[in-house]
C-alpha cells in the first residue's frame, strides 16, 4: 500500500489527524493494534480546552460535542471544609472549558472517518517504523496471519506512551525526561447524577479527590491512593465511604451513589521525551509525553500537537513549505513544557505528600490560603487550566 501519511494508533489525536488531513485532500491510513470496540471502552478525561473543541468542529466532528457537551465557567476546589470558587469567564473575559467525555469524542471522530470513507486498520500487529531518515519511509504489520507494508512519506507516531513509536528513535537522539508520583488515582464511574455542577478538586488530610462528570447522568470520581493499593480491596461502599470523607459535609451530604459501571486505579507521572521528530517519524501525544491528570492537560496536549503537525504538512503539501514541520519539535515542545509545570504545580498542590512531613503540609495550605487571596494568582490558574494559546 502507498499512502502519503501513515499513522499509528486510532485515539483520538490519530483520527483527529487523519480527518483533518483528509479533508485537505492528503491520503492516510491508520493502524491500530486493537479493536474499534477496544478502542471505545477506554474510560478517559472529559475536560476540553477551547483550542481542542475549535479543531473538532474544523474536522466536522464537532455536531455532538456542541449539543451535548457542558460549558462550565469555572471549578471548586475545596480545604478547610469549604469550596473555593475560580470562575475563568469572570477572570478571563469570558473564557470557559468543555466537559465533553473522550468516549464520545472518539466515537465521533470514527463516525466522521466512516462518513468520508477513511482507511482506518484495525487488528494491525507487530507493526514497525522503518527507514525513517529516508524519503520513504514505511511501516510493517500483520493481520490475519499476513504481513503486510504500508510505504508513506511521513510516520505520525499517535500510539502512546507504550507504543513502538518513540522507540524508533535511536537511544543516542532521543532523551526523556520523568517523575513518578507516589500514589495513583482510583477512579468509579457511575450512572448517577453528579454532585455539583462543576468539577470539585478536594485537597484533604486523608488524600485528594475529585468529583468530575461525563454528563447530568453519568459522574466519575477519583480518590487518591498508594501505588501498591489492589482494585480488588476496594468495593463499591468503601469507595464512595472513602469520598465522602474527603469532601466538605456540605457536598458529600448531597452525593448520589450507585453501583459502578468502570472501576481502575491510574498511576501518575509526568513524562517528556525529545526531541519529537526524528527524520520522517514524529511523535504526538502520549507517545512524547504525559502529565498527571490533575491539570486536565493530556488530550488537550495531544491537540496542540495534532493543530501543529496537520499545519506542518498541509503546508508542506500544498506549497512545499517545510517550515512547521522543521519547527514542530520545538513549538510543541515549549507548550508541552509549560502544561507539564502547570499539572505538577497542581499535582503538588493538592495531593499528600506524608514524605514531605509537616513543613511541606503546612506550606501547601499557605499555597492554597494565598491562591484564594490573590486575583492574581487565581487568574494564572485559570489561564493555564482553560489553556494557553496554540
Amino acid at each position: 500500500m502507498r499512502t502519503s501519511v501513515a499513522i499509528i494508533g486510532a485515539g483520538p489525536s490519530g483520527l483527529l489527524l487523519s480527518q483533518l488531513l483528509h479533508l485537505q485532500g492528503i491520503g492516510n491510513v491508520v493502524l491500530e493494534r486493537r479493536s474499534q470496540d477496544y478502542v471505545l471502552g477506554r474510560i478517559r478525561a472529559g475536560v476540553l480546552e477551547t483550542g481542542m473543541a475549535d479543531l473538532l468542529r474544523r474536522a466536522g466532528a464537532g455536531k455532538r460535542m456542541d449539543a451535548e457537551g457542558e460549558i462550565h465557567e469555572g471549578i471548586e476546589i475545596a480545604f478547610g471544609g469549604s469550596c473555593h470558587r475560580i470562575h475563568f469567564a469572570d477572570l478571563l473575559d469570558g473564557k470557559t472549558v468543555m466537559v465533553y467525555g473522550q468516549t464520545e469524542l472518539t466515537r465521533d471522530l470514527y463516525e466522521a472517518r466512516a462518513a468520508m470513507d477513511g482507511i482506518v486498520i484495525h487488528g494491525a500487529e507487530d507493526v514497525a517504523p522503518h527507514d525513517i531518515k529516508t524519503d520513504t519511509p514505511y511501516l510493517t504489520y500483520t493481520k490475519d496471519g499476513r504481513n503486510h507494508r504500508v510505504v508513506c512519506d511521513f510516520i505520525i507516531a499517535c500510539d502512546g506512551f507504550h507504543g513502538v513509536g518513540r522507540s524508533a528513535i535511536p537511544p543516542d537522539i532521543l532523551k526523556t525526561f520523568e517523575r513518578v508520583y507516589p500514589f495513583g488515582w482510583l477512579g468509579l464511574l457511575s450512572d448517577t447524577p453528579p454532585v455539583a455542577d462543576e468539577l470539585i478538586y478536594s485537597y484533604h488530610e486523608r488524600g485528594f479527590a475529585l468529583c468530575s462528570l461525563r454528563s447530568r447522568t453519568r459522574s466519575r470520581y477519583y480518590i487518591q491512593v498508594g501505588q501498591d493499593e489492589s482494585l480488588e480491596a476496594w468495593s463499591d461502599d468503601r469507595f464512595w465511604d472513602e469520598l465522602k470523607r474527603r469532601l466538605p459535609q456540605d457536598i458529600a451530604s448531597g452525593l448520589v451513589t450507585g453501583p459502578s459501571i468502570e472501576k481502575s486505579i491510574a498511576p501518575l507521572r509526568s513524562f517528556v521525551a525529545e526531541p519529537m521528530r526524528h527524520g520522517r517519524l514524529f511523535l504526538a501525544g502520549d507517545a512524547g509525553h504525559i502529565v498527571p491528570p490533575t491539570g486536565a492537560k493530556g488530550l488537550n496536549l495531544a491537540a496542540s500537537d495534532i493543530q501543529y503537525l496537520s499545519e506542518g504538512l498541509i503546508a508542506h503539501y500544498k506549497s512545499g513549505d517545510e517550515s512547521g514541520l522543521n519547527q514542530y519539535s520545538d513549538r510543541a515542545l515549549a507548550r508541552i513544557w509549560k502544561a507539564e509545570r502547570f499539572s505538577w504545580w497542581m499535582t503538588m498542590l493538592l495531593h499528600q505528600f506524608p514524605q514531605n512531613g509537616a513543613f511541606g503540609q503546612r506550606i501547601q495550605n499557605a499555597e492554597l490560603e494565598y491562591l484564594f487571596s490573590s486575583r492574581a494568582a487565581l487568574t494564572s490558574v485559570a489561564e493555564n487550566y482553560v489553556g494557553l494559546p496554540y
